[in-house]
């Protein structure tokens, strides 16, 4: 877990869900979210799928990263007498990272159909689609690209995930509202979206002044004044 404490995690999780919303501050996995937030039933049910998908291949894709893709990464192969430290396989982390995901969604897609039939016909076209969404790919690119330990990936993919889903959830609670209220004509539909999301975006910034995600022990560069530098007399006007 690195030098990360649990307020850090914590902090970590609030900064994902809310500061750093991937739907509200990032506008990535809108596709969806725009399809599927109508009624608050599916938004819940495509919300859960994506909080599982993002979290497991999160995970496994930390694992493909630190153990494959990223430079140096191969030299544990010295253990069965291979010695790969220096081959670098970094041009093929995106195709690896969206084969996970798209292996998963697969999984997930099987198990809904099984499970909850009604879910997955109102999903429909979308459920596949995951595996095509920018916010899960974003969230495991987002987490490699900082260098998070195992435990911070974690919490950050399981995070994200958290926030994409209150994001669309409170969205299809008022766009059900909003479909007996009397909204005016050129607004209705689309517009109105648009609106309610730029006022949640706006309303989740409240959340940024919150710093506990950065871990214990760094400190930021302070610029030191050298004492022997000559004093700057302050200006005087003697007319």
């Amino acid at each position: 877990m690195s030098n990360y404490e649990p307020i850090n995690l914590f902090g970590l999780l609030i900064q994902a869900v809310f500061i750093e919303n991937f739907l509200l501050a990032n506008f990535l996995g809108m596709c969806t979210y725009l399809a599927c937030s109508t009624k608050l039933k599916t938004a819940n049910g495509l919300g859960l799928a994506v909080v599982f998908v993002l979290t497991v291949s999160g995970v496994l894709n930390w694992c493909v990263h630190r153990f494959i893709t990223s430079p140096g990464a191969l030299s544990w192969l010295s253990v069965i007498g291979i010695d790969a430290a220096k081959v670098d396989l970094g041009f093929l982390e995106f195709l690896l990272f969206i084969s996970v995901i798209a292996g998963f969604v697969q999984i997930l897609e099987i198990v809904i159909e099984k499970m909850a039939p009604a879910l997955y016909l109102s999903l429909g076209l979308y459920l596949p689609l995951i595996a095509v969404n920018c916010a899960i790919l974003g969230a495991c690119l987002f987490a490699v690209t900082r260098d998070y330990p195992f435990t911070p990936n974690l919490v950050y993919v399981f995070g994200s995930g958290m926030g994409w889903w209150v994001a669309i959830a409170l969205v299809a609670a008022i766009r059900e509202k909003l479909a007996t209220s009397n909204v005016i004509p050129a607004l209705r539909g689309m517009g109105i979206t648009f609106i309610m999301t730029g006022l949640m975006a706006m309303a989740f910034q409240g959340f940024t002044g919150i710093k506990l995600s950065t871990p214990s022990g760094v400190v930021g560069k302070v610029t030191e004044v050298p004492t022997d530098a000559p004093s700057e007399r302050p200006f005087t006007d003697k007319g």
